[in-house]
């Protein structure tokens, strides 16, 4: 019987277009956080991919591979299964059951925003889900609603698939978040600057 899939708490998403405006590479970033001994690491470029976007993503692919950590592809299942990654879509990409047939076994995580999503994604051949935003957040140019802790409380029971909280999460508000059930928090603008914020995290949650 398969091992359940089970999430590090501090989930790092490196945005590219959120790395650009502070001014950090995504290579150094990725350097930073497994440096640091994380053990996740998400890629995500929300605009058109040029070959220079896919080969940001093979080095830092090749660097998590080498430091063994889970590499993660934003809603490109092509680029996720060239580059042996795991793979995590939104309600807008592919289905989840039409990644499998790009991914096999490989991990896959779902978007959810609101109840309905997240029962429904239950169902989906996914080894994790995240709902949010659990605060506001600048990091999506159409943010949905927000869930808030409360929400995040009354959701959980609906899964019993790792919940991986996203949406204005900062040092401060994290431990709120895993106390109200969430199994994982991820990070966008929250991360920045990596170099600086990255200690603050292992220290919060260790490198687990």
């Amino acid at each position: 019987m398969p091992v359940p899939f089970k999430v590090p708490r501090f989930y790092p998403i490196l945005d590219t277009a959120v790395l650009k405006a502070h001014g950090s590479a995504p290579a150094d970033a990725a350097d930073a956080l497994l440096n640091a001994g994380l053990r996740i690491l998400q890629y995500r470029h929300k605009d058109p991919w040029t070959q220079s976007d896919y080969d940001h993503a093979a080095h830092i692919a090749e660097m998590c591979h080498k430091a063994g950590a889970l590499f993660v592809i934003n809603d490109r299942a092509d680029f996720a299964h060239l580059l042996h990654a795991a793979l995590h879509v939104g309600q807008d990409d592919l289905p989840p059951i039409a990644a499998r047939r790009v991914m096999s076994d490989e991990v896959i995580g779902l978007s959810t925003h609101s109840r309905r999503q997240l029962v429904n994604g239950d169902q989906e051949p996914v080894e994790y889900l995240s709902l949010g935003p659990i605060f506001a957040t600048a990091s999506k140019l159409k943010p949905d609603p927000v869930v808030g802790i409360e929400g995040l409380k009354k959701l959980r029971p609906l899964t019993k698939k790792p919940l991986v909280a996203i949406g204005g999460i900062t040092v401060e508000n994290a431990m709120d978040v895993i106390e109200a059930g969430a199994d994982s928090v991820a990070v966008i603008s929250g991360l920045m600057p990596v170099k600086t914020r990255v200690r603050e995290w292992v220290q919060l949650f260790g490198r687990d």
